[in-house]
């Protein structure tokens, strides 16, 4: 399957890097060409246990990266959105999510087939269908559900061990606004047989996160 991602920091470059090395074809995206120059050397800008292992086995094959988000939707099958989201302690900032959506949406308005979009950023319930899809349809000219799907499939990483976590995962999230969204997002994980899946819709998958996260910091603090 073709993929591209948007954003490479350590849950963009590291779902880039795992999905090529399952089998697909990968292309990330990023603002920042010194950046995109390293990934494609085969050098990890962040440090990720094993991930300059794998760009060395996979760049020039099935990844690269790029500057051109049009190009690298247009190429691609589904498209995800790993952008920061910014805490300022109060809420978090969804500029960086809001334009990449918007681009997105520029470059699905000149393309003729189905594309799903789907949001791995974390945010907060009722980003994806209240802020990410009305901008996709803005921008495109086009219809959620009819010319192309929207999704959220959270990540459950860990820096330092992202990618151990990425390939060994104890459960896969899939939200999706239908069944053909979700089926999409199958499709990228079949090679993970036997790990337990739940499919859902957006809203669920967004707080299913956020309650990940809050279980993860309660253990710890009553550890400390």
């Amino acid at each position: 399957m073709r993929i591209s991602i948007i954003g490479t920091g350590y849950v963009g470059l590291v779902s880039g890097a795992c999905f090529a090395e399952i089998g697909h074809d990968c292309v990330c995206v990023d603002l920042d060409p010194s950046k995109v120059e390293r990934i494609n050397r085969g050098e990890a800008p962040i440090h990720e246990n094993g991930l300059d292992a794998m760009l060395a086995r996979l760049v020039g094959k099935r990844l690269r990266a790029t500057t051109d988000l049009k190009s690298a939707v247009l190429d691609s099958d589904i498209t995800f959105i790993a952008v920061g989201t910014p805490f300022d302690g109060e809420r978090i900032d969804l500029k960086f999510i809001r334009e990449a959506a918007r681009q997105i949406g520029v470059a699905l308005r000149e393309k003729p087939s189905y594309h799903v979009v789907v949001v791995k950023s974390t945010v907060v319930p009722g980003t994806t269908d209240d802020v990410v899809l009305p901008v996709l349809e803005e921008a495109s000219g086009k219809r959620a559900g009819a010319d192309f799907g929207v999704g959220m499939n959270p990540e459950f990483l860990t820096e330092g061990v992202a990618v151990d976590d990425f390939m060994k995962p104890d459960r896969i999230v899939l939200g999706g606004i239908d069944a053909r969204s979700v089926d999409t997002q199958r499709e990228v994980y079949a090679p993970f047989r036997g790990t337990p899946t739940l499919a859902t819709n957006n809203k669920t998958a967004e707080m299913i996160k956020y309650v990940s996260n809050s279980v993860l910091a309660t253990m710890i603090s009553f550890s400390n």
